[in-house]
C-alpha cells in the first residue's frame, strides 16, 4: 500500500469521514468510521499527518492522535470552506481539509493540553453564571414592576428588593412564594460565582506570566488571565499587530487599485478577549477624561481629537501589542518606556532587554514530506 502522508478527517456527532492523499497526490484512503473505531484505526495505521477543523472536541481527537505517533494539524473552518468543491457532504469536507492543509500558507490552530482547557473552562464558567445571574435579576425587576416595585441599577439592589417584596402585604402569596424561589436561585448562583472567581484568582496568582500581564494598565487580572488561557503559544503571531488582528481589533481593508480603504474593526477573532480589552480601556479614558490617574501624554491627545469609543478601540489595539510583547520577550511592563522612548531615548525594562526573538512565520510551515 502506498504511504499515506495527509489525511483530512471531517468530524461529526458520531461518524469520521477520512480522506488520505499519498506522496504522489493520489487518494489513497477514502473511509468512513464510526467514533468507537477511530482511536482503533489510526494504531494500526503508519504516523501520518492529519488535519482536523478546529471544532468542538477537536483538542480532544489531536492529542489522542498525537499520542498515536500521528501529526495533527488543527484548521479553521473558515480556511477551509474555499477548497470545498460543489456540494456539501463529510466526503467533500475531509478532501477539502486534505487539500487545505497541504498549503504554504495556511495558518493552524494551536493544539491545547488538559489543564489549558480546563482552565477554559473555569473562565467559561464564571461567563455563564454572571450571564444567568444578570438573566435572573432582570427577571425579578420585570416581575417586581408589575406589582409598583422598582430598585436601582445594579446586582446590589436585587437582595433589598426581595426583601421588600416578602415584607409586603400588599403582593399576593403566591407572587411572594415565587418570589421566594427566586430569590433561592440568586442567592445560590451569588455563592456559586464567588467560589469561581477565588478559584480564578488562585490561578491567576499561581501563573507568573498572567501575573506580568496584569501589570499592565487596562488589562487586570481578568484580562490577563484570559489572554494566558486562551493564548497557548504567543510566537505564533508574527507581530503585535497580527495579535491584534487575530482579537479583531484592527481595521476591515477594503483597498484596491492601489487605494487604501479601511474600514471599521473586523470583529472577527475572539469575541471574549477582545470585549474585556475595550471595557478596560473604557474605564481608563473616563478616569482620564476626568482627570484622575496618570494617562500617557498619547492617550490625553486621542481622547482630545476622537469619540471616546473609537479612542477605546484604539487603546486596546495598543494595549493587545503591549501584551503580545510582554509574552514574547519575558519583560515586566515599565510605564516609563513609552516615555523614553517619545523622547528618543530608550529606557531598559525592569530585567534588562532581551534579544528580539527569531519568529518564523507561520506561513512557511512544511505540511509535504
Amino acid at each position: 500500500m502506498t504511504k499515506i502522508i495527509r489525511i483530512g478527517v471531517d468530524t461529526s456527532k458520531h461518524v469520521f469521514q477520512l480522506h488520505g492523499v499519498d506522496a504522489v497526490e493520489e487518494p489513497a484512503l477514502r473511509k468512513k468510521l464510526r467514533r468507537r473505531d477511530v482511536v482503533r484505526f489510526f494504531a494500526k495505521l503508519e504516523p501520518s499527518k492529519v488535519g482536523l477543523e478546529a471544532c468542538g472536541a477537536a483538542h480532544y481527537w489531536a492529542r489522542e492522535l498525537r499520542r498515536l505517533g500521528h501529526e495533527p494539524f488543527l484548521l479553521p473552518p473558515q480556511y477551509v470552506k474555499p477548497y470545498v468543491k460543489r456540494g456539501k457532504n463529510d466526503q467533500a469536507d475531509a478532501e477539502a481539509i486534505c487539500e487545505a492543509m497541504s498549503r504554504p500558507t495556511m495558518r493552524f490552530v494551536p493544539m491545547k493540553s488538559a489543564e489549558e482547557q480546563a482552565a477554559l473552562m473555569l473562565a467559561g464558567t464564571r461567563d455563564g453564571l454572571v450571564r444567568r445571574r444578570t438573566q435572573l435579576a432582570n427577571t425579578i425587576r420585570g416581575y417586581a414592576a408589575e406589582f409598583g416595585l422598582t430598585a436601582a441599577k445594579g446586582v446590589a439592589h436585587i437582595e433589598p428588593l426581595l426583601v421588600r417584596i416578602a415584607g409586603d402585604t400588599s403582593f399576593p402569596e403566591l407572587a411572594k412564594e415565587l418570589f421566594a424561589i427566586y430569590g433561592q436561585e440568586y442567592a445560590q448562583l451569588n455563592q456559586q460565582l464567588k467560589h469561581i472567581q477565588a478559584r480564578l484568582m488562585a490561578w491567576h496568582r499561581g501563573n507568573e506570566l498572567s501575573l506580568r500581564l496584569a501589570e499592565i494598565p487596562t488589562v487586570g487580572p481578568m484580562g490577563a488571565s484570559l489572554t494566558v488561557m486562551k493564548v497557548s503559544d504567543p510566537r505564533h503571531f508574527r507581530s503585535g499587530r497580527d495579535f491584534s488582528a487575530w482579537l479583531g481589533l484592527t481595521p476591515k481593508d477594503h483597498s484596491t487599485a492601489g487605494k487604501a480603504r479601511m474600514g471599521v474593526i473586523t470583529r472577527a477573532g475572539d469575541e471574549a478577549l477582545r470585549s474585556i480589552l475595550v471595557v478596560g480601556a473604557t474605564a481608563a479614558i473616563r478616569q482620564a477624561r476626568l482627570g484622575r490617574g496618570n494617562p500617557s501624554p498619547w492617550l490625553l491627545d486621542l481622547v482630545r481629537r476622537k469619540p471616546p469609543k473609537l479612542a477605546a478601540v484604539a487603546l486596546a489595539n495598543k494595549t493587545a501589542r503591549i501584551m503580545w510583547k510582554l509574552m514574547i520577550s519575558g519583560q515586566r511592563f515599565n510605564p516609563l518606556h513609552e516615555a523614553a522612548t517619545r523622547k528618543g531615548r530608550s529606557a531598559p525594562l525592569h530585567g534588562g532587554y532581551a534579544a528580539r526573538p527569531l519568529l518564523t512565520p507561520c506561513s512557511q510551515r512544511e505540511i509535504q514530506s
